[in-house]
């Protein structure tokens, strides 16, 4: 909880973990839940909350971010309508928006604090997201820091002389280099994890949370970076749709099956479906110009392919995939054009109700903390020294047969020669690993149960 002593009304989305507090006036102790929400969630007054100290920048963040969860956007980014499905408790106990929410008194810092606790309760919510509105919306809130962002990339990649011209966006030519730029500046960012864990501790970033963390020097996974680039893109009118793809998945796509799932969330037996998403890319329409793009980096070259190049990877016919680097080999990843529902809404759920998709990126989607040309770094979480011994035994037979370079360690440490390469090479990164240790281990506690320790494993890449 953040604040200080006195009436303080949280809200806690369930799945997300998303978490904000404000403090509020005594005479909303009486208020119904409806009109709690009225005031202080559908219409909070985020900048004047700031401003009198009754809410913290973290918690603006996050206030901000549940409105998205709770309520529609309409097409001019404004809020609208609440999701249907949306379900309030406190602990237990559901509450109607006629109910007339608990206190709930205790101490803080040494001061009594008045708590209204409201948890949302999200699993029954459709896949009824506005997503032009929601982008608009997510812009409108920081104009200045996005449009910085875009001219920032710009001046690095093509030059300040030529940014303003191409800002213009009067011809083809300026679109494709404006939409390269970005590009470019998104695939350089680090493609990591770790700052699931750290800061924030956001379980899965919309776009604009993306390009917040790489301008704080972070990065992400495939899918948040190409909602990062749409998000920057959609603003400046670039018309795009998702591509989604997958290791050995030639097609075809299982349409409805991906959409049961979406559904169902039930994945048991499901993997042969699943690796038709395993990756995420866009396709642009410039001016009747077709440009596949992917702004991965990790294991994925840079792709910046236009019209017949795009088509040979995206034909229905004779389709070439892209060749990605795995640890032990490299892999045939093959791009599909699907109807735009099945990405959006995957997305929509790993932010939004997939539990758990932070440690899913990382374990089972075996992605680790951070991949770059040189270097892949995992955790080797285990609750008993029998489980660290097999699963580093795993790793080692791994390494042996691919000829890398290895550190492994039953410790959250860099002590080793190849983590000390590893630290130096990349001394933010390392640092940043290091501060992640605890929140992961309250993660796994809180998915798996308690008890769990973690080591880290090293590996020294091959270009």
């Amino acid at each position: 909880m953040e604040s200080t002593a006195g009436q303080i009304l949280q809200f806690t989305d369930l799945v997300s973990t998303r978490k904000c507090a404000l403090r509020i006036e005594p005479e909303d102790n009486s208020l119904t839940l409806g009109a709690l929400l009225e005031k202080h969630l559908y219409r909070a007054p985020i900048q004047p909350l700031l401003k009198e100290s009754r809410i913290t920048q973290h918690s603006a963040d996050e206030l901000y971010a549940i409105q998205d969860l709770v309520y529609a956007s309409s097409d001019r980014g404004l809020l609208t309508h609440m999701f249907h499905g949306v379900v309030f408790k406190d602990g237990g106990r559901l509450l109607g928006l006629d109910d007339v929410p608990a206190n709930h008194r205790t101490r803080v810092a040494g001061q009594d604090v008045s708590i209204i606790d409201v948890a949302i309760d999200r699993i029954d919510v459709g896949y009824d997201r506005n997503w032009p509105g929601f982008h608009k919306r997510k812009w409108a809130r920081d104009e200045a820091k996005y449009a910085n962002f875009v001219r920032t990339s710009l001046d690095r990649e093509v030059g300040s002389a030529d940014a303003e011209a191409i800002l213009q966006m009067t011809g083809t030519g300026d679109k494709l280099r404006l939409l390269e730029a970005l590009a470019r500046t998104v695939w350089n960012s680090q493609f990591e994890n770790y700052s699931r864990f750290i800061g924030k501790k956001l379980v899965y970033k919309s776009g604009d949370e993306t390009i917040d963390n790489i301008i704080e020097g972070g990065g992400a996974v495939c899918s948040e970076k190409v909602q990062a680039l749409k998000f920057l893109t959609d603003h400046y009118g670039l018309t795009s749709e998702y591509i989604i793809a997958g290791e050995n998945a030639e097609g075809p796509v299982p349409v409805e099956k991906l959409r049961e799932l979406l559904a169902t969330f039930d994945f048991q037996f499901a993997k042969r479906y699943m690796r038709f998403w395993q990756h995420a890319a866009l396709l642009y329409d410039i001016d009747g110009v077709r440009v596949l793009v992917d702004v991965t980096n990790g294991n994925i070259p840079f792709v910046f392919l236009r019209d017949a190049a795009a088509e040979r990877i995206l034909g229905y016919r004779d389709k070439i995939p892209i060749t990605a680097r795995m640890v032990e080999s490299e892999e045939d990843f093959f791009y599909h054009r699907v109807p735009q529902d099945i990405p959006e809404n995957l997305f929509f759920a790993l932010e939004g109700w997939w539990p758990f998709s932070d440690l899913m990126q990382v374990f089972e989607n075996e992605l680790g903390l951070y991949l770059s040309s040189d270097y892949y770094v995992t955790p080797i979480p285990f609750r008993t020294e029998k489980e660290f011994r097999r699963d580093r035994q795993e790793y080692l037979n791994v390494f042996q047969r691919a000829g890398l370079e290895s550190s492994i360690t039953d410790s959250w440490t860099l002590d080793s020669p190849l983590g000390a390469w590893f630290l130096d090479a990349e001394p933010e990164v390392g640092a940043r690993i290091l501060l992640a240790r605890g929140h992961l281990l309250a993660r796994l506690d809180e998915c798996d149960g308690p008890g769990h320790d973690s080591g880290l494993v090293i590996m020294k890449l091959r270009n």
